[in-house]
């Protein structure tokens, strides 16, 4: 039996949304969350969405096979947020002492390899689950087999992603690797057929509304650094004052991703905003200071962000990545050559970076469509 989707129309202000329920389902959820124009309603607790954007008829046929719908006047259940309801895992059987032990000597192991702090908490918390979901077998027995019963009925059956699954891939061949098992042959563990997705990117006019309604200056100042110099969040947060080079117009990137230093120049505009914030806030070590006096908050950042879209009406579904990603392709609109833009990103291969050309707009302007040669009524 499908899965009902319930509907109802309400006035917010002038405008007339469209708001969605459901008992909670983690693939519908998903589905929900792929759609461009649909955003969660934290208060209504529902996906609400303007269908001048967003057609009832586009949701049916989004959903065609997949769910039934009801506009009926029966109560509605809301769906339940994302922090109060049960995740899959919450049904796990608790770490063994084994398992436990094990991933503390990994830990080590990958902070001597030198991994960065969020790849160590990704693999660790990654093999901690995979774990929980064997708790009555030995780590060291657990086969190839093992392995693909956790895909299906684990990562498949709660609609995770194919990222999730190829991070699962990767946790187990690092760790199996160290312990050099022998039941589970790491050669055989075969990677998700990967998705191939292009980056949501922001127009110009669109970047600037974005960053002109940041009133904050200091909120306003990390948007723009991300922004004109292409950083990752963690990037920005480790930047130190010493890291700003005004004499030479750069900033320096010390052990970012892959622990690599990398320098990218600092625009006039930038440098003025900074000199503005910095006599306006007077930060120590950190160029951004949390309340402790120590690094920003990366939460606190992406709540930045987030009210920043929603201050402009951005609404494309974005992250503080798509800053990232807006900078490498209005480079490339501008005829920047791709191995500068590499290197200037820390993209260790032009394969990385070649994505963005095929999301850039100047030359597929210029392709003039078939239809321009026939006689058609308008």
């Amino acid at each position: 039996m499908l899965p009902t989707i319930y509907l109802n129309s309400q006035q917010i202000g002038l405008k007339h949304y469209c708001f969605a329920s459901f008992k909670y389902n983690t693939f519908i959820y998903q589905k929900f969350r792929s759609l461009e124009n649909c955003q969660w309603d934290k208060n209504a607790r529902a996906f609400r969405f303007d269908e001048e954007l967003l057609s009832v008829d586009e949701l049916y046929e989004h959903f065609k096979g997949f769910a039934n719908f009801s506009t009926s006047k029966e109560i509605i259940p809301s769906v339940e947020s994302e922090k109060d309801r049960l995740r899959p895992a919450d049904f796990l059987e608790p770490l063994t002492q084994e398992a436990a032990a094990a991933i503390h000597e990994f830990r080590n192991y990958l902070f001597t390899r030198r991994y960065s702090e969020n790849t160590v908490k990704t693999y660790t918390d990654t093999l901690s689950i995979f774990f929980r979901y064997f708790a009555t077998k030995k780590i060291d027995a657990i086969e190839n087999e093992d392995l693909i019963q956790f895909n299906v009925q684990y990562i498949l059956k709660n609609g995770f992603s194919s990222s999730y699954q190829n991070q699962v891939v990767n946790a187990l061949k690092l760790f199996y690797s160290f312990r050099n098992t022998v039941h589970l042959d790491v050669e055989l563990i075969d990677r998700p057929k990967s998705c191939y997705t292009l980056p949501i990117v922001l127009s110009l006019e669109e970047v600037e509304r974005l960053l002109n309604g940041c009133t904050n200056l200091k909120h306003r100042c990390m948007l723009v650094l991300i922004y004109s110099c292409g950083l990752r969040r963690s990037e920005l947060l480790k930047l130190r004052i010493r890291d700003i080079d005004s004499q030479r117009m750069v900033i320096h990137l010390h052990a970012a991703k892959g622990q690599k230093d990398r320098i990218v120049p600092l625009s006039p505009t930038t440098l003025s905003i900074l000199r503005n914030y910095f006599k306006a806030y007077r930060p120590n070590v950190f160029l951004f200071n949390g309340d402790d006096g120590g690094k920003y908050s990366p939460t606190s950042l992406q709540n930045v962000f987030r009210k920043a879209v929603r201050k402009a009406r951005i609404t494309k579904k974005c992250t503080l990545h798509t800053l990232r990603h807006s900078y490498a392709t209005h480079l490339m609109e501008s005829g920047i050559n791709l191995r500068y833009i590499q290197e200037l990103l820390g993209h260790s291969s032009p394969k990385t970076t070649q994505i963005y050309t095929h999301v850039t707009s100047e030359d597929s302007r210029k392709i003039e469509s078939p239809i321009e040669k026939i006689n058609i009524n308008i």
